[in-house]
């Protein structure tokens, strides 16, 4: 990871407290601001200590020095699909049937652990925080900050798009606005209940298919399975879902993929859209599916 963060400070900033500026325009919390004025040159301008009370001036470069940080994962060789990476973020395609995350049951065979050696072999370890945490049966995009100012600035800033193919068809976009909430007696299973979290899913129809549909899906809210839960409940499973009444005859696994991310660089404030190509599996499930993405469908 980048161990310095840069900024200029831009004209509409002139004569604006440091503390101001490092929150509002750097996005710096309370407590990294905290913890940034103990480090020796934490919090630079042109090459000066910055102090919180005083003020910074267009034109002037803001140099802030990142806390050292160790990885704390087991590094495993394996091979990453990288769609994007610069000094600050890490964008990579998973695999389904991957975890992000060691579980008890999953130590060594991770994303995590992917990107731990990848990171030791560039000589550039860093934590692991994976801003979007997606099923181990769930396919692509996944994003990860290199540094705590990067996941903090970006946390609640990700546009992500899912695709998924629906059993049955569907006729019409539409929007699921439904709480959800942990099944009774279940320590996995979400359902419809009206005590549950406000839950806000839109999706749109892509390609119908013999006796499914091609989906795109984007979140209002993040509830753990929330597409998976609202599909359901509209009688339209994922396939291959059987968790939530999927079937599996024509797929083996929920078919979800996130296809599309959309974010504002937390450093270069420029926008940057990255996307995923759908997998195979997903594109088998109907010929129709397939013979419209090989005709390269706009998602």
């Amino acid at each position: 990871m980048s161990d310095k963060l840069i900024f200029t400070v831009p004209t509409e900033y002139n004569g604006v407290n440091a503390l101001s500026f490092l929150r509002s325009f750097c996005g710096l919390s309370s407590r990294m601001i905290t913890r940034l004025k103990r480090e020796k040159d934490g919090i630079l301008m042109d090459g000066k200590i910055l102090r919180t009370i005083d003020t910074v001036s267009a034109g002037k470069t803001v140099e802030i020095s990142l806390p050292d940080e160790k990885i704390g994962i087991e590094p495993v060789e394996g091979e990453l699909d990288i769609l994007y990476e610069d000094d600050y973020i890490l964008i990579v395609n998973k695999p389904y049937s991957m975890p992000v995350h060691p579980v008890k049951q999953h130590q060594s065979d991770t994303l995590a652990n992917l990107v731990a050696f990848y990171a030791q072999s560039k000589g550039k370890e860093f934590t692991f925080r994976a801003i979007n945490r997606l099923d181990k049966d769930t396919s692509g995009i996944v994003f990860i900050a290199k540094d705590r100012y990067t996941a903090n600035a970006v946390k609640f800033a990700l546009n992500k798009t899912y695709i998924a193919v629906c059993s049955g068809i569907i006729n019409e976009n539409g929007t699921v606005n439904a709480p959800i909430a942990l099944k009774k007696d279940s320590k996995m299973v979400r359902e419809v209940t009206s005590d549950g979290a406000p839950s806000v899913t839109h999706y749109k129809v892509l390609v119908k298919g013999k006796d499914c549909t091609l989906v795109s899906l984007v979140l209002e809210t993040g509830r753990t399975h929330q597409i998976r839960c609202h599909m359901a409940y509209l009688g339209h499973p994922l396939e291959g879902d059987d968790l939530y009444g999927g079937r599996l005859d024509k797929i083996q696994r929920q078919a979800l993929h996130c296809g599309k991310l959309d974010f504002v660089h937390p450093i270069t404030k420029q926008p940057i859209t990255v996307t995923a190509p759908i997998p195979d599996d997903m594109k088998n499930i109907s010929r129709e599916i397939n013979a419209a993405l090989k005709n390269n469908l706009v998602l």
